[in-house]
C-alpha cells in the first residue's frame, strides 16, 4: 500500500486514537452498569442497568470497535510500521479483531438477552455475571493494547527483519525509502 500522506496519517492517527479511547471508556461505562445491575437489590435499577447497556450496545459500541479496527488496519498499512513488520503490531491487530469478533457474537447478544429478562421479569441468570466479567476482561485488554501501542515492545518480525536486510543491501529502509548517504559509504 502507498504510505500516507503526512496530514492523511495524522488525522487518521487521531481518529484511532480517538475511536480507541472511546472504546475503553464504553467498555468501563458497561462494566459499571454490569456491576451496578448484579449487586443492586432493585429490580428496577437492574432493569436500567440492563436497558442503558443494551443502548450502549445497539448504537455504539459495534461501530466504534470497527471503526478502531479499520482505522488501525489502514494506519499500519500506510505508514513505516506495517502490518507484519514489527511484532507489537501484529499482536495488536489480532487481539482487536478477537475483541472486535468478540463484541460482536458474544457481549451484544448477552446485553440483549439480560435487558429482555429483566424486561419480561424473568431471571437474568449467567448473563448477570458474564455481564461483568466481559468488559472486566475487555477492560484490561485494551490497556494493554494502548501500553503497546505506546511501548512498542518486541521488535521485528521475521519479515520485518528480512525487508530491513534487503533494505540495507539495495540503499532503501524497511519502509521503501531512499537511504540518506552517510559519512561512511561517502568514504568508500
Amino acid at each position: 500500500m502507498k504510505q500516507l500522506s503526512r496530514p492523511a496519517r495524522r488525522a487518521l492517527l487521531v481518529v484511532h486514537v480517538g475511536v480507541s479511547v472511546g472504546w475503553l471508556g464504553l467498555t468501563v461505562g458497561l462494566l459499571a452498569l454490569g456491576i451496578t445491575a448484579a449487586i443492586t437489590g432493585s429490580a428496577e435499577t437492574a432493569e436500567a442497568s440492563y436497558r442503558s447497556m443494551q443502548v450502549f450496545g445497539d448504537w455504539l459500541i459495534l461501530p466504534i470497535a470497527v471503526l478502531s479496527l479499520v482505522s488501525g488496519l489502514v494506519l499500519s498499512l500506510g505508514t513505516r510500521w506495517g502490518l507484519a513488520r514489527y511484532r507489537w503490531v501484529c499482536t495488536k491487530f489480532w487481539l482487536t479483531l478477537v475483541a472486535t469478533a468478540a463484541t460482536a457474537f458474544s457481549l451484544r447478544p448477552a446485553i440483549d438477552d439480560a435487558a429482555r429478562a429483566v424486561a419480561s421479569a424473568e431471571p437474568v441468570g449467567a448473563a448477570a455475571t458474564d455481564l461483568v466479567v466481559a468488559p472486566s476482561v475487555a477492560t484490561a485488554l485494551y490497556v494493554f493494547v494502548t501500553a503497546i501501542s505506546v511501548l512498542k515492545p518486541w521488535g521485528l518480525t521475521r519479515r520485518g527483519r528480512r525487508a530491513r536486510d534487503t533494505g540495507r543491501s539495495s540503499g532503501v529502509d524497511a519502509a521503501g525509502r531512499r537511504r540518506k548517504a552517510t559519512s561512511d559509504s561517502l568514504a568508500s
